[in-house]
């Protein structure tokens, strides 16, 4: 009649591991919610710009994008802008101005400002500054780099210019390999700024990476489009080498 009380609490005990799964998902998902709106609330007294930075950081934490959009491979997951900048610092409108020329130039899709640990980061597709095989800057090119410059004079980040190819071999007379034409184009604007704008030398470098930094495979016409590219990185003493360790 009483039956085994072994046996009855073995079955008890089981059929809550079997049916307390979704229990255990459900908490650690309301938990989340949960530390989400605390520290949005202790943002309150935060800039605009830092909430905005948090907002889309733990967006990308737990793979939530709007519309359904997904990323290729190299793209990263959250650009700066003007929108992720205290919205009354230097950078922040030195991106509206940028944009706004590039917009009037018809070059919004072949400039991107980005962040990364090296720093603040432009990127020129190829085409925006040098013909094909070419490492001369072209004239279309020069007021962008004009405003680069005056940003760089109110500054005192150090400036670096890499120059990057894709895989195509480069056949021509002047350059032997793709090394030498990312280094030569990468030297070209260093010299823009050294010669006619004035930047202090002090605060330059370039370096050529031939086709070995690639953003994205080189498999299609439009992947090796994206890795011909001129960056121009804006960085603090020290931010480069830290930013070089992180990624050993």
């Amino acid at each position: 009649m009483t039956g085994n009380p072994g046996k009855h609490s073995l079955q008890d005990r089981s059929g809550i591991s079997e049916d307390g799964g979704w229990e255990i998902t459900y908490t650690g998902f309301i938990l989340i919610l949960l530390c989400f709106f605390i520290m949005l609330s202790s943002f309150a007294s935060f800039e605009e710009s830092k909430v905005t930075r948090f907002v889309k950081s733990f967006s990308n934490a737990i793979s939530v994008l709007s519309g359904g959009r997904k990323f290729e491979h190299g793209q990263e997951a959250l650009n700066n802008s003007a929108d992720i900048v205290d919205k009354k610092s230097e950078i922040a409108e030195f991106f509206r101005q940028l944009s706004a020329l590039t917009s009037n130039l018809g070059l919004g899709k072949d400039v991107e400002i980005s962040s990364s640990k090296k720093g603040i980061m432009i990127r020129f597709s190829d085409t925006v500054m040098f013909a094909v095989g070419a490492a001369d800057v072209s004239q279309a090119a020069l007021p962008l780099l004009k405003k680069i410059a005056s940003f760089i004079s109110s500054t005192s980040y150090s400036i670096r210019i890499e120059g990057h190819t894709d895989n195509l071999p480069i056949r021509n007379r002047r350059f032997a390999s793709n090394w030498e034409l990312s280094t030569a184009r990468a030297v070209k604007v260093l010299r823009y700024f050294l010669e006619i704008e004035k930047i202090s030398p002090q605060r330059l470098s370039a370096v050529g990476f031939g086709e070995f930094h690639p953003l994205f495979p080189n498999d299609s016409p439009e992947h090796r489009v994206r890795n011909r590219r001129v960056e121009i990185i804006f960085h603090k003493k020290g931010q480069m080498k830290l930013a070089r360790e992180t990624e050993k």
